[in-house]
């Protein structure tokens, strides 16, 4: 089994949640963050005062899925997450050692 991060900008959320639904992820958790990368936050104006926001919204996702699908998620989270800009986001695979579905204690494959 493999997770999946995915950072996302925020307003690209339910586009993603759409099409990986639509490609059989059956749940995912989705978190606020905020943080910045290479684009090192932008700088705005209120009321004539010039400030910089260093951290900016993004949205986290988080699946997970058998191997065999992973490939599908992490090219689906791409092709809908992309707009060419800087300030895309990133995707974070890692491996699962063990799942366990705590109400009925199924364990595995069978837990997802």
């Amino acid at each position: 089994m493999k997770k999946i991060e995915a950072i996302i900008r925020h307003y690209k959320l339910e586009e993603v949640k759409d099409a990986l639904t639509a490609v059989g992820v059956q749940g995912m958790t989705v978190t606020e963050v905020s943080g910045f990368g290479r684009q090192k936050g932008h700088k705005e104006q209120y009321r004539g005062a010039e400030y910089t926001v260093d951290f900016l919204p993004k949205k986290k996702i988080e699946v997970v899925v058998a191997d065999d699908q992973f490939k599908e998620v992490v090219d689906t989270i791409l092709r809908t997450a992309r707009t060419g800009q800087i300030g895309d986001g990133k995707i974070f695979v890692y491996d699962v050692a063990e799942m366990i579905r705590i109400r009925t204690g199924e364990t595995g494959d069978t837990a997802l």
